[in-house]
């Protein structure tokens, strides 16, 4: 069976390190779920959350020179933010309050009267979803895995370079 990524496998928690947790998958594989990769709140010990020998649902999200990376969160609903969660005060109000931007004569602008409707003019269009801004657990495997890649090619270089000049130096 080839693993590909985005399948969804049931697997059983082999062991746990502080890193992340081991899980025997079918026919002899073992993969890896990260810390991160375990729930969507942060996790600070992986052990509230796993045990050994839990059965677990997994999606592979990666293989990588043989080694296969896991994620339980990926499985799980994203929590929704509550209404005027953000970070960002809500000044709008529905009350129908506020200015009148439409009658600007003499410079001024006038009160507007309960219930007036500022948008009726306008077509509704319908709400564009920006892309969800990366979080920093994202950011930190970006970085790690690019510094990971950089890090095996300047090593392979190195040995190669070693097994050109035959090897370790003798004294």
């Amino acid at each position: 069976m080839e693993l590909t990524v985005g399948a969804v496998l049931e697997g059983k928690i082999k062991s746990i390190t502080n890193f992340g947790a081991f899980v025997s998958l079918p026919e002899n594989k073992t993969g890896m779920v990260h810390i991160s990769e375990v729930a969507n709140a942060y996790v600070s010990d992986i052990r509230q959350h796993l045990t050994e020998g839990q059965e677990v649902k997994v999606m592979v999200i990666g293989t990588d020179n043989g080694k296969i990376n896991l994620s339980i969160k990926r499985l799980e609903p994203k929590p929704q933010r509550e209404a005027g969660s953000g970070n960002r005060p809500n000044f709008r109000s529905n009350n129908g309050g506020g200015y009148n931007r439409g009658n600007r004569e003499g410079g001024s602008f006038q009160p507007r009267e309960q219930g007036q409707n500022q948008n009726a003019q306008r077509p509704q269009r319908a709400p564009v979803q920006p892309a969800a801004p990366k979080t920093a657990d994202q950011l930190f495997e970006e970085k790690l895995k690019a510094f990971m890649t950089e890090s095996d090619s300047k090593l392979s270089g190195i040995r190669q370079y070693a097994d050109q000049r035959g090897g370790r130096r003798r004294r």
